[in-house]
């Protein structure tokens, strides 16, 4: 096998041409030359369009489907997704689910800091259907807990869900997005905080309880401070098994 050839001293290597496809399709989108819904050129008229081998094309286009951003349909082309955030955003979940345990307690700070503001905002605006589903999920949540050996996963299950609910009602779907992407990490650090901490899910669900009261008021400033005080002693969990571990 022959030996790679550096680079050439004080040459930077430029962008491959799979880069190029996947930035120059961004930039069509940005630019609105290529708006959600519509259909990219034929692969003969686009390769060379971009400057680019059809192989290049297709891996570009592979690259961009994954991120949600273009979609390919058997048979009819290519086209642009409604680029939604939550799609948009997803990748972002195996990111967070590649970060190492030491670091977990930086992924919850952020995810307080999202999730409060989130609060404050469903305050406002959460419908009465939304508070019903809420309302629901606790319930199953307190039936659960009177059982002698409850469930830890569908608790925290509905916890998720308790939280995804907020985060809708937010009426920001960015933000939502953002929250959900965390929501993996989140559920199995409940889930170890359950199994580990007598009592944990017992003090989630009053918090969460007094959480939908404040949202019921339509009171921002406690839906905020109560979801704060909430997430908070998730993370004192972790700081604690961090220095522990």
């Amino acid at each position: 096998m022959s030996a790679v050839k550096p680079a050439a001293p004080g040459r930077t290597p430029g962008p491959s041409q799979t880069d190029v496809v996947v930035q120059s399709i961004r930039q069509m989108i940005i630019d609105g030359r290529l708006r959600p819904g519509d259909r990219l050129p034929i692969e003969k008229e686009l390769a060379p369009a971009l400057g680019v081998s059809r192989n290049a094309l297709r891996e570009g286009v592979r690259a961009l489907s994954i991120m949600g951003v273009l979609e390919t349909r058997q048979g009819d082309g290519t086209y642009v997704t409604a680029l939604d955030p939550s799609m948009l955003l997803a990748p972002m979940g195996f990111v967070v689910d590649l970060q190492h345990a030491s670091g977990t307690h930086h992924l919850h700070a952020v995810r307080r800091m999202l999730e409060t503001e989130a609060a404050a905002l469903a305050a406002g605006q959460i419908g009465a259907d939304a508070l019903a589903a809420a309302a629901e999920l606790l319930h199953g949540n307190e039936v659960e807990l009177r059982l002698a050996e409850p469930n830890h996963e569908t608790v925290i299950e509905n916890d998720i869900a308790f939280h995804r609910i907020i985060a809708a009602a937010a009426g920001n779907p960015v933000l939502s997005a953002l929250i959900d992407a965390l929501g993996g990490r989140t559920m199995r650090d409940r889930l170890r905080r359950s199994i580990a901490q007598p009592g944990a899910d017992e003090t989630a669900h009053r918090e969460h309880l007094s959480i939908l009261s404040a949202l019921t008021a339509r009171d921002a400033d406690r839906a905020r401070t109560r979801m704060a005080a909430h997430l908070f002693t998730v993370e004192d969990y972790l700081l604690e098994r961090r220095t522990t571990d």
